[in-house]
Order: structure tokens, then C-alpha cells, then sequence
């Protein structure tokens, strides 16, 4: 929930916005966070929604700033309302070390209450992910392996790990996880990981045919001491259309 200024009179008075970026590297599911300025704390990327602009419009455009993907699908999933969310400890660091003004201290030490949204995109397109002033670095943590985070980041990030996982019973995944072709094992090691659990391949197989938004390519993949799997591609249409429509799975 920090920016370069806050433009006191140009931002909605007491709401923030705050993103939770998944992505996947390998078999292990990350977090996209900020290093803070001269303090051993991590941040979410964030910040003040402007008093003209759109909530979804304001996420999006933090989203962009950092990752510099666009057109990105961005769930809005909880409203952080505890009164006490924003820690004194932290912004009085923040002022101590000249991160922000007295006077910005002043305004974050009120209450604020945060949108949260949650994205998943492919982390191999986010080649160097870009702080903003308040931050030394961008980058990838596990999620499992997150560092010490300001105010109530930490919950933000359990409860959108927590939500994404529900939300694969109802929507499709992995267009922006896996490349434009994969295969079914593939595909079913996204939901393993995310889901932390193994599925029955067939079972797998028959429910991802069912839900009709993948296409069957002439394409293989080839190089493995057994049988060369069929290559898939996602019908971006349905996969859209399934994305507001929903999908009715149990994991």
C-alpha cells in the first residue's frame, strides 16, 4: 500500500488496493512481493485508488506497472476492514527512514481498509519485475517461503492462496500458466501443485474434456522414452466464456 506521492487530495480517502501475483515456476506455486527501502520488510504490490478512477482500473494499472503484462484476469476476492490492519511499527519506520514524509505517516496511520485481488500469470513472461520508489526489488518468493511483510500482507496472501483454490472448482486454469501448446500431464500438474494433492489421471483426463475448452492439436510432444503425448491448446473463446460462466468441479 505504498506509491511515489500520495496527492492527498486526488485519492479516495481511506481505501487502498492490494494484489496477490501467482505464479509458477517449476512444480513449486510463488508470490510476487517488494523488497521496502532500507527496512527488512516485504510489501504486496499495491496502493491508493484515485478519487476519479475505477477501483478494477487502478488494480490493473498497479498490476502493469509491476509486471508489465496487460489485459491481465484480476480477481477481486476480500476486503481488509480490521481497524488495526495498518501497524504503527511500520509506518513509524517508514517516517524513520525517510521512505515517506511525516505528513504521509500522518495519513497512514488511519484507518484504511484494502480491496484485495489475486492474478495468476506465466511467470516465465515476467522477465524483470519492477519495483516502485518505496521498493529495492521485485521478485518471485515461494509461497511457502515468504519473508517478513508489512501490516496484514501475510494474511492477504493466505486467504487469496485460499480462495484460488476454491475458485478451481468453478473456474479453468492455466492459460496464463503454461505455454500456448502442453500436454494433459502438464496441464494436471498445475492443479497438483496448487491443490497440493495428486488426481487420478483418467479422472482428470475425462473431467478437462468435458468442460469442451480445449482443442486437440496434430502435434506431439516428443523427446520421452514413451508413447509422445497429444499436444493441447486452450479455445480461448470457451475458456473465456467459462471464466464468467463458471465451470461445476470438485477436486
Amino acid at each position: 500500500m505504498l506509491m511515489k506521492a500520495l496527492h492527498l487530495e486526488k485519492i479516495h480517502p481511506g481505501l487502498s488496493i492490494d494484489c496477490v501475483v501467482f505464479g509458477l515456476h517449476g512444480d513449486t506455486l510463488k508470490v510476487l512481493i517488494l523488497k521496502l527501502k532500507k527496512i527488512d520488510k516485504w510489501a504486496l504490490p499495491g496502493g491508493f485508488v484515485a478519487a476519479t478512477e475505477a477501483v478494477d482500473t487502478e488494480a490493473a494499472r498497479m498490476l502493469k506497472d509491476r509486471t508489465g503484462l496487460d489485459h491481465l484476469f484480476l480477481q477481486q476476492f476480500h476486503l481488509f476492514g480490521a481497524v488495526d490492519r495498518n501497524k504503527v511499527s511500520d509506518i513509524r519506520n517508514f517516517v524513520d527512514q525517510q521512505i515517506i514524509s511525516a505528513a504521509e505517516g500522518e495519513v497512514l496511520a488511519q484507518r484504511f481498509v484494502t480491496i484485495s485481488y489475486y492474478a495468476v500469470v506465466d511467470y516465465a513472461k515476467v522477465q524483470a519485475p519492477t519495483p516502485d520508489y518505496s521498493s529495492e526489488f521485485c521478485e518471485w518468493c515461494p509461497l511457502k517461503e515468504l519473508p517478513s511483510l508489512i501490516h496484514d500482507h501475510r494474511e492477504i496472501i493466505a486467504k487469496a492462496y485460499q480462495v484460488l483454490k476454491r475458485d478451481l472448482n468453478y473456474q479453468p486454469i492455466g492459460y496464463n500458466l503454461l505455454p500456448d501448446k502442453f500436454t494433459m500431464p502438464e496441464l494436471q500438474a498445475v492443479y497438483e501443485t496448487i491443490l497440493e494433492k495428486k488426481i487420478d489421471r483418467r479422472n482428470f483426463r475425462r473431467k478437462m474434456l468435458s468442460f469442451d475448452i480445449l482443442i486437440a492439436t496434430d502435434e506431439v510432444r516428443t523427446g520421452g522414452s514413451h508413447k509422445a503425448p497429444i499436444l493441447y491448446k486452450f479455445d480461448e473463446q470457451k475458456y473465456q466464456a467459462a471464466m464468467v460462466g463458471g465451470l461445476v468441479s470438485l477436486w
